[in-house]
């Protein structure tokens, strides 16, 4: 660690034998990639889940959404458990949960089962946090900085992984045969987390705020509400608009009820620090952004030729798409941690937003060759892979060890709020675009949503680049 920590002095390490650290690292990306994966199954399943189970598409979304809420809620929560003494305790009851939930999106049961499943399912996106408070224990310092880098990473490139297998699954088998390789993952998880999980050092204490899980919640839902509802926006704008301002009321409701509490859900004064309000703030921006291009590179990818543009694929061709995605996401993920040893990490985080703004350029300036959607979205990925690989740093440079598990959990419900929004803004730009009486917006509405995304980009640019400058000055007094 760099400078000195927020809120304390941090606990001395724990590390484990040199033979379990080898078991250890592979278990910990093995669940942040599982726990990922399975909550993005909604995602490609959305239409069969409509089909299948005799339901509106917008009551199928909810499959997604009930996931991304759940996870949401979860993830502070989960945080605030992991930085005391039951951590592995949490990890272990947390991933029971999320094999029970793939259990009813498996059984033969109505739709509202199928729901409660997907929500079950989601309550597993707040581990991806304690798996880098366990790396940060667990590890020696310079193991665990590249090995958190990668579990960010991986918790990224989850969705392209899972969603051309439950696309394919999904096209051979039914809903219910996608959703079989969830139970079967998540099995796995739990046994791997049973045998290679660690206790917690000794010395820590955590208890939840309740009455700040509560209103976050109650916050989050009408977020993530107003994000899915993309019509209520074009239709009801006076409600929607009032509901976003309910929403900002309850959110400094849960801040000031953080301030005042003992045991606050996430240390809010250590989250006002310059560095992670920063890095917050870049995420944010930036998850809007990321989110914005993948989302109009696979609805890109699935317009019918009948709208003059497009190339009509199928869920799981379209599901390949992402295949550039991820691998180049992780290869930016590797190479991150080494490259952080020459160049500060607010730079990084500079240096990949720019590349997904070139990944947005590349996509307004050329889509008419199935190539230029590959192209695009590998420069996506790496963008995606290097900004969520240097994130980790900003914020833990910061954080004493006891806090990790907290820290990253916050900075992980901004980034779920801000892919929520950027699929939203994406929507809504393309609604926009569409014409009356026609069922797909025209070309030049994808063009002006990655006018849009650049925009975003570079507000997250300036941001890193300002943490850069604040971090230099610190440094060189």
């Amino acid at each position: 660690m760099t400078g000195h920590p927020v809120g304390g002095v941090a606990a001395q390490a724990f590390p484990v034998a040199r033979s379990e650290a080898r078991l250890l690292v592979p278990a910990l990306m093995f669940i942040a990639l599982v726990v990922a994966a399975v909550a993005s199954l909604g995602t490609p399943l959305i239409t069969s889940v409509a089909t299948s189970f005799h339901v509106s598409l917008g009551s199928a979304q909810w499959t997604l959404t009930a996931a991304l809420l759940s996870g949401a809620v979860a993830t502070p929560v989960l945080g605030r458990l992991g930085a005391g003494p039951h951590r592995r305790a949490t990890i272990l009851a947390t991933l029971a949960v999320v094999v029970a939930g793939s259990a009813l999106t498996v059984l033969p049961l109505p739709f509202a089962w199928l729901l409660a499943g997907r929500a079950a399912q989601g309550v597993g996106l707040g581990l991806t946090a304690l798996m880098m408070g366990v790396a940060r224990d667990h590890l020696p310092e310079e193991r665990s900085t590249a090995v958190i880098a990668l579990i960010s990473v991986v918790s990224i490139i989850g969705a392209g992984v899972g969603y051309p297998l439950a696309a394919l699954l999904a096209e051979f088998g039914g809903v219910r045969a996608a959703y079989g390789l969830g139970l079967v993952v998540t099995a796995a998880a739990l046994l791997t987390a049973w045998r290679s999980m660690p206790k917690a050092p000794e010395g820590r204490s955590a208890h939840v705020d309740v009455a700040g899980a509560v209103v976050l919640a109650a916050a989050l839902l009408l977020v993530l509400f107003l994000a899915g509802e993309r019509n209520l926006w074009s239709r009801h704008l006076a409600v929607a608009t009032g509901l976003a301002v309910a929403t900002v009321v309850l959110l400094c409701v849960w801040a000031v009820i953080e301030l005042r509490s003992t045991t606050p859900l996430v240390d809010v004064r250590a989250v006002r620090h310059p560095a992670v309000a920063g890095a917050n703030l870049a995420m944010f921006v930036g998850g809007i952004g990321m989110y914005l291009l993948l989302t109009l590179i696979t609805r890109y990818a699935q317009t019918p030729h009948g709208a003059g543009y497009g190339f009509g694929l199928t869920t799981f061709v379209a599901g390949l798409v992402l295949i550039p995605f991820s691998v180049l996401g992780f290869v930016a993920g590797k190479l991150t941690p080494r490259v952080r040893t020459r160049i500060a990490d607010p730079l990084l985080l500079a240096g990949s937003a720019v590349v997904v703004g070139a990944g947005f350029a590349l996509f307004a300036a050329a889509r008419s060759d199935l190539a230029d959607l590959f192209a695009a979205m590998g420069v996506l990925g790496f963008g995606v892979g290097g900004f969520s690989a240097a994130m980790p740093g900003v914020i833990l440079a910061v954080t004493p060890k006891s806090e990790t598990s907290s820290a990253m959990s916050f900075n992980y419900v901004v980034r779920s709020v801000g892919y929520s929004l950027g699929s939203a803004i994406g929507g809504l730009i393309l609604a926009a675009g569409t014409g009356p009486g026609r069922l797909f917006p025209d070309d030049s509405a994808y063009t002006t949503a990655a006018l849009v995304g650049i925009g975003a980009m570079a507000i997250t640019t300036l941001t890193s680049l300002a943490l850069a400058r604040r971090r230099s000055s610190e440094t060189n007094p």
